[in-house]
């Protein structure tokens, strides 16, 4: 118990400075990495609560699919970052006002919140599943596709308009220059060269 403690305190600290280090990075890769990084952590905090197929997945699509994804996006794109950084001034005010509201709103709910007296009980209650065999991924499986096959379904849905979506908005129709065979064949050379007469000393 003493080193699941200390190994959740380690990748608890990193994982806080992971995300720390994401909003106070300057270069935007080193940013992207630092994510990588939380990511990392957060999916071994995961493993030590015994939900390794929520670690994995995190891992294989954050890690594996959108932090890379990240990664090429602000590697390939020449964006200049110093720009957009010229009215954070302005809307300082703002964020600090819509700060400031998240801020008071986590705090309700941090003083409404209560805990069950037999919470401790439930936590070191061993799970229904284990005694019947059944591992975590297949317990997860089995409560999504049957309880909530149709908020899965729903979700499912939600992604692909979200990517329809994204994809209609950077959709740019580009004119495309195309070879014509035959007006290169019928092209006579008083269309291309013009002859000037050019004066000695004299421009055209």
């Amino acid at each position: 118990m003493v080193i699941q403690g200390l190994a959740f305190y380690l990748f608890a600290l990193m994982t806080v400075a992971s995300g720390a280090m994401v909003i106070t990075a300057r270069n935007p890769v080193h940013s992207v990495l630092f994510l990588i990084l939380a990511f990392f952590n957060s999916a071994a905090l995961f493993l030590l609560m015994g939900a390794e197929f929520v670690a994995f997945i995190l891992i294989i699509v954050y890690v594996g699919a959108v932090a890379v994804l990240f990664l090429f996006v602000v590697m390939m794109l020449d964006i200049d970052f110093a720009r957009l950084r010229e009215g954070f001034l302005n809307y300082l005010p703002i964020g600090a006002l819509v700060g400031l509201i998240l801020l008071v709103e986590l705090l309700l709910v941090l003083g409404a919140w209560a805990i069950l007296p037999e919470s401790e009980l439930r936590v070191t209650a061993p799970a229904p599943e284990a005694a019947s065999g059944l591992t975590n991924t297949e317990a997860l499986g089995n409560l999504i596709y049957t309880e909530y096959v149709y908020a899965f379904q729903v979700a499912g849905l939600v992604l692909l308009v979200a990517m329809i979506g994204a994809i209609v908005l950077t959709l740019r129709s580009r004119p495309v220059r195309r070879q014509r065979i035959a007006d290169q064949v019928n092209r006579r050379p008083e269309d291309v060269l013009v002859v000037r007469k050019v004066d000695p000393g004299e421009g055209i």
